[in-house]
């Protein structure tokens, strides 16, 4: 039986690829120690998710720390070259957070990449390496675009060359990234060149918002998991800047699972992928908010704030086309609605059960 390793294994992409590879034939070491509680609080917890891996055949899960290198050395020293894939997932995935504590945020985000690469150089360096990356690396540079306002969002004209999505081709140079960004950057190119220097299967994603049922949305991380979980339950929800226009491109993490999937199969190594939504699944706040006022049939308790957070995307859209060019028979199959309704139906009951929560956006 092949064997995976997932990183982040009990969070939103690591739980879903997680069960996309069990559901393969993979056997799948998951390691997570729910730093996003410790991050986020309590109601970010990743421990229901976790409990429910526990009991699934083939699941061994490891409570460990990625910045802890020897103790991620010892887990591939443990299984070496019978780990045949592994799944980095595991981040401190908020650009607001970053700024709190750049320290930490550089210790889980790049030292933490560093540690599993160098394990895996030394002990499975067969292996197909894939990385969460983030838009953010491209810092504040899509605001430079000639984005025009339109009544419920921004947007950029029909014959702009990124008017499909941002490509790979935008430079990631001289501009405002937040720490966070900064250091998705640094584990970025590291595994980039742990591909292209080192001459091992590595394999990156820049993704956009990733979404799902789920996801346990916070305060400072979650886009349309906390969006809907305030519009259910009537938490206080607060707009930063640009009119509540901004564009967000989101895609479900079982899409994203399958994607890498698709790597895993057939990698190019040192490949790097913006991979979102797409034309396929983008909203802005605004709209977003409706269809949350829609589907829990209340108005939102919703603020707005014209100060932009630092660094925050006015409009993005993945230009995945790379990727489709080198795995073509993949193919979005969850769009936004669809997912709002999701989250809505699976986290209602726990939501009202909760007690209320101060909301950002």
């Amino acid at each position: 039986m092949s064997v995976a390793l997932v990183t982040g294994a009990a969070g939103l992409v690591g739980s879903e690829t997680t069960l996309a590879l069990l559901a393969a034939g993979w056997e799948v070491i998951g390691i997570d120690n729910d730093t996003r509680a410790e991050l986020f609080g309590p109601d970010a917890s990743t421990a229901p998710v976790r409990r429910m891996l526990a009991g699934l055949a083939h699941y061994r899960h490891l409570d460990a720390d990625i910045c802890d290198r020897a103790a991620v050395d010892g887990v591939f020293r443990a299984h070496a070259k019978a780990i045949e894939l592994v799944v980095h997932a595991a981040a401190q995935p908020s650009h607001d957070w970053s700024a709190q504590d750049p320290r930490r945020d550089f210790e889980i985000n790049a030292l933490g990449t560093l540690n599993l690469l160098e394990a895996v150089r030394e002990h499975s360096p067969d292996a197909v390496f894939v990385m969460l990356s983030t838009n953010k690396v491209y810092g504040d540079r899509p605001n430079s675009l000639p984005l025009q306002e339109l009544p419920t969002r921004w947007e950029l004209a029909a014959d702009h060359r990124f008017h499909t999505g941002i490509t790979e081709e935008m430079s990631i140079d001289r501009t405002t990234h937040s720490p966070f960004g900064a250091s998705k950057v640094a584990a970025d190119v590291l595994t980039q060149e742990y591909g292209r220097y080192f001459g091992l299967r590595t394999v990156v994603f820049r993704c956009g918002c990733i979404t799902g049922a789920r996801h346990a949305g916070a305060r400072l991380h979650g886009f349309l998991s906390y969006l809907m979980r305030c519009a259910a339950t009537g938490d206080p929800y607060t707009v930063y800047g640009y009119q509540g226009k901004q564009v967000r491109d989101n895609i479900d993490a079982r899409d994203l699972a399958r994607a890498i999937q698709a790597v895993a199969a057939a990698p190019v190594p040192g490949a790097v992928y913006n991979m979102g939504g797409g034309r396929d699944s983008n909203c802005s706040l605004l709209e977003a908010r409706l269809e949350c006022e829609e589907i829990s049939g209340r108005p939102m308790n919703w603020t707005y704030d014209a100060r932009a957070r630092t660094g925050d995307h006015i409009w993005w859209i993945s230009g995945d086309q790379r990727f489709k060019a080198d795995y073509p028979h993949w193919a979005l199959r969850h769009g936004w609605r669809s997912v709002l309704r999701e989250i809505h139906d699976a986290n209602l009951t726990q939501w009202r059960a909760a007690a209320p929560t101060a909301g950002t956006g």
